[in-house]
C-alpha cells in the first residue's frame, strides 16, 4: 500500500499555523514512508471563499517547502461527483429530503434548551410518506438532504495519536445534513460530506489533522461505511495552545504564515518549530533540523496527546541559529527585501560588495530578519541622530580633540582599509595622550550617534566606502561644541 495524505486548507482566510502545523505533519509523515503529499483546496463556501487566499495558501506552502505531490484538487469543480453520490445515497433510503425549516429548527432548539438538553435534531422527517413529501414542496418549501444516523450505533477506531476511540450515534446530533437546500436536485455540499467523497476517490490512506476534528471523524467513518469505501486510518494531533494553555488565537499575536514571513522569520526556522510542536524527535536534545532529516526520524508514537504550547522565545532562538548559518550570499538576499520595504537606497557606493560586507557586520546579532531594517539604519542616513549617551560622550574632555585629529588623519587616506584605521586610531591615541577607551567611545558616537552598536572598525570601514564619515565626524565636532 502506498501512503496517501492530504492537506485540506479552506480559501477563507491567509494560511495560518495552525493549518500549516498539520501540512508539516503530513508531509513528514508522507516522506517517512515513501508516500503522496496531495493538496485539496477546500472552496465549496462560495460566499467566503477568495482567490487571493488560495494564492496565499500556495505561496506559504511553497515557501515552507511543503511542495505536493498531487494536486491542488479544487472541490468547486467537483461538484458534479458529489451529486452523484448524494444520489446514491437517497436510492439506497441512507439519506432522505427534509424539509423543516429555520423556524422549526429554532423552535426545537429552543425547547431542548428549556428542557436542559443537548441541542439535537429529532430526524422529524425521515420517514415522510410521499404525499407528506409533495404537500411541503406545494407550500414552497425547499429540502436539506441528511444523512441517517442510528443512536444505537457504535463507530471505533484505532486513533494513530490516541489510540482506542469510541463514539455513540446518539452523541452525534441526530441525522445529519450533508447537502444544503435547493430548489431541484441536491444543493451545495458540507464539509463532513464533501471530504469524505474527495478522500475516497483521491485514495486517502491516512487522515492526519487537529483534535477539534474527532467529533467528525465519528460522523465521517459512517459516511465511509455507507458508501462501501476502506476507512482511512486517523492521526488526531494535539492543537496549538498560548501560553496559558488556552487554544492559539490572533489575540496571542499569531496570524498567518505570511505574516510571520513579514514579521523576519525564515522559512527554515518556523518549519522547524512547527515540527516541534507537539512531535519530539528520538534523540530529545536535538532541537535544529531540516525537514528531510525529520521525515526519517518522524513517526505518531513520539506525537504527544496534550495540547502544544507556542513560545516566541523558542521560535526566535531557533530563528536565529538559522540566520547565524545562512551564507552571506544568501542571507543578503534575504534582507535586501526588508531594507527595500524600509525604503533605503542602494546608491552611492550601496552596491552588492558593500551590502555583503554590511551583512556580515551584523548577521551574527540578528534574531528575525526584521531586525536588520534597525541595527543598518545608520549606513543608510546620510546622517544620525546623537542619543544622550552619545552626546555626553561627545562633550567629554578631550573628545573634540580626538575626532579632528582623525578628520586630519583621514586627509591621508583616500580609501581606508583596516589596517589603516587602527593606525589612525594608535596615532591619535599617543598624539593626544589620551586612554585608548576615550578615542574609541568618541569615535563611535560620532559616527553612529549612540556609545553601543557593531563592531566599530567594520563599521568606519563601511561608512568611509560610502564617503559618509568624513562629514560624521565633522557634525559631531559641532555637537560637541
Amino acid at each position: 500500500m502506498t501512503v496517501r495524505v492530504r492537506i485540506a486548507p479552506s480559501p477563507t482566510g491567509n494560511l495560518h499555523i495552525g493549518t500549516a502545523r498539520t501540512a508539516v505533519f503530513n508531509w513528514l509523515f508522507a516522506r517517512h514512508q515513501g508516500g503522496k503529499f496531495i493538496l485539496r483546496i477546500e472552496d465549496t463556501d462560495l460566499e467566503r471563499s477568495r482567490p487571493e487566499y488560495t494564492e496565499n495558501i500556495l505561496e506559504g506552502l511553497r515557501w515552507l517547502g511543503l511542495n505536493w505531490d498531487e494536486g491542488p484538487f479544487f472541490q468547486s469543480q467537483r461538484l458534479d461527483l458529489y451529486k452523484e453520490a448524494v444520489q446514491k445515497l437517497l436510492d439506497q433510503g441512507l439519506a432522505y429530503r427534509c424539509y423543516t425549516t429555520a423556524e422549526e429548527l429554532e423552535a426545537l432548539r429552543e425547547a431542548q434548551k428549556a428542557r436542559g438538553e443537548a441541542p439535537r435534531y429529532d430526524n422529524r422527517h425521515r420517514n415522510l410518506t410521499p404525499e407528506q413529501r409533495a404537500a411541503f414542496e406545494a407550500e414552497g418549501r425547499s429540502s436539506v438532504i441528511r444523512f441517517k444516523i442510528e443512536d444505537g450505533q457504535e463507530i471505533g477506531w484505532n486513533d494513530l495519536v490516541r489510540g482506542k476511540m469510541s463514539w455513540r450515534g446518539s452523541d452525534l446530533g441526530g441525522d445529519m445534513v450533508i447537502a444544503r437546500a435547493s430548489e431541484e436536485g441536491s444543493g451545495q455540499p458540507l464539509y463532513n460530506f464533501a471530504v469524505v467523497v474527495d478522500d475516497i476517490d483521491i485514495q486517502i490512506t491516512h487522515v492526519i489533522r487537529g483534535e477539534d476534528h474527532i467529533a467528525n471523524t465519528a460522523k465521517q467513518i459512517l459516511l465511509y461505511e455507507a458508501m462501501g469505501a476502506k476507512i482511512p486510518e486517523f492521526a488526531h494531533t494535539p492543537l496549538i495552545l498560548n501560553m496559558e494553555g488556552r487554544k492559539l488565537s490572533k489575540r496571542d499575536g499569531v496570524t498567518s504564515i505570511s505574516d510571520f514571513q513579514q514579521m523576519g522569520f525564515t522559512a527554515e526556522g518556523l518549519v522547524n518549530y512547527m515540527t516541534l510542536l507537539g512531535w519530539s524527535p528520538p534523540d530529545s536534545t536535538q532541537e535544529i533540523f531540516t525537514l528531510d532529516a525529520a521525515a526519517k526520524e518522524f513517526g505518531f508514537e513520539r506525537v504527544n496527546k496534550a495540547g502544544a504550547k507556542f513560545d516566541w522565545d523558542k521560535l526566535d532562538w531557533l530563528n536565529s541559529q538559522y540566520i547565524h548559518k545562512t551564507p552571506v550570499d544568501k542571507l543578503t538576499d534575504l534582507l535586501i527585501p526588508y531594507w527595500q520595504a524600509a525604503g533605503y537606497k542602494f546608491d552611492g557606493g550601496r552596491e552588492r560588495p558593500w551590502l555583503e560586507q554590511l551583512v556580515t557586520l551584523i548577521s551574527q546579532s540578528l534574531t528575525r530578519l526584521v531586525d536588520a531594517v534597525a541595527q543598518s539604519q545608520l549606513f543608510f542616513s546620510d546622517t544620525v541622530e546623537f542619543s544622550d549617551e552619545a552626546s555626553t560622550q561627545l562633550k567629554q574632555e578631550g573628545s573634540t580633540a580626538v575626532l579632528e585629529a582623525i578628520v586630519i588623519a583621514l586627509e591621508n587616506q583616500p580609501q581606508l582599509s583596516e589596517a589603516a584605521a587602527q593606525d589612525i586610531i594608535k596615532q591619535v591615541v599617543k598624539e593626544q595622550k589620551l586612554k585608548k577607551g576615550l578615542v574609541m567611545r568618541s569615535l563611535r558616537a560620532a559616527l553612529t550617534g549612540d556609545v553601543h552598536g557593531p563592531d566599530l572598525i567594520q563599521s568606519w570601514l563601511l561608512l568611509n566606502q560610502i564617503g559618509l564619515d568624513k562629514s560624521r565626524l565633522s557634525r559631531a565636532i559641532i555637537e560637541a561644541d
